[in-house]
């Protein structure tokens, strides 16, 4: 079983900056894809970024601000986002999927960017 635990949101003015960290525990594969979505109220869940076999790819509303990476000796991937702006504000989950069958999600953290 895989269990993810997310931290770093919070409250953040608009162009300000946060780190989310997601520490997964259990049987991680380095090479398998980690990231992170986001949903905000009313609106579908959306990829932010993802890391899989060395390669990332990002969401065009988030290029050039956020960047994501990932320690493979901690089990955990991280999510640098800069120059926030008020809709970027969302609940964040990182998640991790070994397989194209199989994703495990974390609990969600909040990011609010507001003035």
């Amino acid at each position: 079983q895989v269990h993810l635990v997310e931290s770093g949101g919070g409250l953040v003015q608009p162009g300000g900056s946060l780190r989310l960290s997601c520490a997964a525990s259990g049987r991680i594969l380095s090479l398998a894809a980690m990231g992170w979505y986001r949903q905000a109220p009313g609106q579908q869940r959306e990829l932010v970024a993802t890391m899989t076999s060395g390669s990332t790819t990002y969401a065009d509303s988030v290029k050039g601000r956020f960047t994501i990476s990932r320690d493979n000796a901690k089990n955990t991937v991280y999510l640098e986002m800069n120059a926030l702006e008020p809709e970027d504000t969302a609940v964040y989950y990182c998640y991790y999927s070994p397989s194209t069958l199989v994703a495990y999600w974390g609990q969600g953290t909040q990011v609010t960017v507001s003035s």
